[in-house]
């Protein structure tokens, strides 16, 4: 069933499963302040029965990052331009790069596992969309790079604190100042990547990874990906002690005496 589809975001959901797909491969799927409208409108709209969001691109590349007419003195129609924004006060600035914002941040929702599905360049916004998921699984030729310090800007779209949990400082660092490309083996070697595979078989692999998060009771791995998020803001102790609570409540639910 399709629930959205406008500005290069297409969303259809089946009972457990939401596919959002980018859908202008023309332009390597390069994302503008309308299709991040778009992203957070198709958040917004999932169906209460959805347990795992698929993210995927149409074409040869997953996303080419944010497309280059945002850095001409127009802009996009009906959108500030850089040098607009650029005068905007401190305050006015902040809420229009949190509303941009707001397209990376729902898909690590405690009650969603999301997947990414990641073929061909992954750059700038486009890497920061993929990071933005629980998961991703990547085609062999899959090539990730952040462009924005090259640029002369950050990566400012959510990217940096995944990068860095899932790599660590020093290699974030290094990939973020050189804006080098980080191939699928090394993705996979370093944690980027779940998983890489034959393009040909990207498709099959998301499907298989789909199914086996589905096996699951939901409650469980909702418990489970709240226990995994939080870790790195616990001591081991308050870690010890969450992980108590958690099947204190499992085991209540199981034996039909939850609240």
């Amino acid at each position: 069933m399709t629930l959205l589809d406008k500005d290069g975001v297409h969303l259809t959901a089946d009972d457990a499963i939401a596919t959002v797909t980018l859908t202008n491969p023309d332009k390597r799927n390069a994302q503008s302040p309308a299709t991040w409208r778009a992203l957070v409108e198709a958040g917004q709209a999932l169906p209460g029965s959805v347990r795992v969001v698929v993210l995927r691109a149409e074409g040869k590349s997953f996303s080419a990052g944010l497309d280059r007419q945002a850095f001409t003195p127009e802009g996009f129609d009906g959108e500030p331009s850089f040098p607009e924004l650029a005068r905007r006060s401190d305050p006015e600035l902040d809420a229009v790069i949190a509303g941009y914002q707001e397209a990376f941040t729902w898909w690590r929702r405690h009650d969603l596992i999301s997947v990414a599905a990641v073929q061909g360049h992954a750059i700038g916004a486009g890497f920061q969309l993929a990071l933005a998921c629980d998961l991703r699984v990547c085609a062999d030729d899959a090539q990730f790079a952040m462009r924005e310090t090259s640029l002369g800007l950050v990566p400012d779209l959510t990217g940096t604190h995944p990068l860095v949990s899932l790599v660590g400082y020093a290699r974030a660092l290094e990939i973020c100042l050189t804006g080098r490309f980080v191939h699928a083996e090394e993705a996979e070697r370093t944690g980027l990547a779940n998983l890489v595979v034959p393009a040909a078989e990207l498709d099959a692999a998301v499907r298989d990874l789909t199914a086996a998060l589905l096996a699951a009771p939901r409650d469980a791995v909702i418990e489970t990906k709240a226990l995994l998020r939080g870790s790195g803001e616990r001591t081991y102790e308050e870690q010890r002690a969450a992980e108590r609570a958690a099947q204190a409540r499992r085991l209540r639910d199981l034996a039909g005496l939850g609240e």
